[in-house]
């Protein structure tokens, strides 16, 4: 099997599964086994922090867990979970111009807080969404078509007509003309998705390409920690994808931007 089919069957898999804890799971089932699977992710991040000792990195992934069930607790029967949507926001402008200036050493205390910004904001975004009453599981299938889709159409754009570089020194196979063709794809998704929600077409195409572009950022991202770290990538665990962080790397920056665009314009309670 090449490679390009064995991701494709991957995908449809992961899709399946996906479709089946959104709409078949009580949400509180659902919430759990996507922290079991963030669990996964915090430990791939762990594997960032120059060090091997399964103690250590343990201990670094009970502290990541312990901040999300936090963040369950308090989110947002004691803190609104708008603060923690700035504060993303905030972070992964950081990031951005942190790639700027690839390659530059990452210390691993600061790759260990980067960790909490990346996962804990993605994750109180995605499980404030899944626990609406109404159209939650739909909210969150939608932003993953948006990442999806900017994820495919950079993937076919690039490999036709890409020529320049966008990160060479993060991920040298990403090109502006894929970059452009995912944000197109992202544009298309947002359009379909107005109609299915009923909203206004045009504030759900700027939220498509904003939460297009910055799954770019997320993903040059968790690429610029991997090339820290010398790994190509963040695990095994999916045939032809790598490990989970290599399929949400997108997903932990575009999260909290759709849900915090979705509050600013209306649609979701603060």
């Amino acid at each position: 099997m090449n490679k390009l089919l064995q991701r494709v069957v991957t995908a449809v898999v992961l899709l399946a599964v996906l479709l089946l804890v959104f709409f078949r799971l009580p949400p509180p089932a659902a919430v759990g086994l996507i922290g079991a699977f963030i669990s996964i992710a915090a430990w791939e991040w762990s594997g960032f922090l120059g060090t091997r000792a399964f103690a250590g990195r343990a201990t670094y992934v009970l502290a990541l867990m312990l901040g999300m069930a936090a963040s369950v607790w308090l989110i947002p029967a004691q803190v609104p979970l708008l603060p923690m949507l700035w504060l993303s926001l905030a972070w992964w402008g950081c990031a951005f111009v942190w790639l700027l200036y690839y390659p530059t050493r990452i210390r691993p205390e600061i790759g260990a807080l980067c960790g909490f910004l990346v996962i804990i904001p993605a994750w109180a975004a995605i499980v404030a969404l899944l626990s609406l009453p109404e159209r939650g599981a739909e909210y969150v299938l939608f932003v993953l078509v948006l990442v999806w889709a900017a994820d495919i159409g950079a993937y076919f754009v690039g490999r036709r007509f890409g020529r320049r570089k966008l990160a060479p020194q993060v991920s040298p196979g990403k090109t502006w003309e894929g970059f452009v063709g995912g944000l197109a794809a992202s544009a298309g998704a947002a359009v379909a998705g107005a109609w299915w929600f009923g909203l206004p077409a045009l504030q759900l195409l700027a939220v498509g390409l904003t939460v297009g572009a910055i799954s770019v950022v997320g993903d040059l991202t968790v690429s610029m920690f991997k090339r820290n770290a010398g790994l190509k990538d963040s695990g095994n665990l999916f045939p032809g994808h790598g490990g989970v962080l290599d399929r949400v790397d997108s997903v932990t920056a575009a999260v909290p931007l759709f849900a915090l665009e979705f509050i600013w314009l209306g649609w979701l309670g603060p």
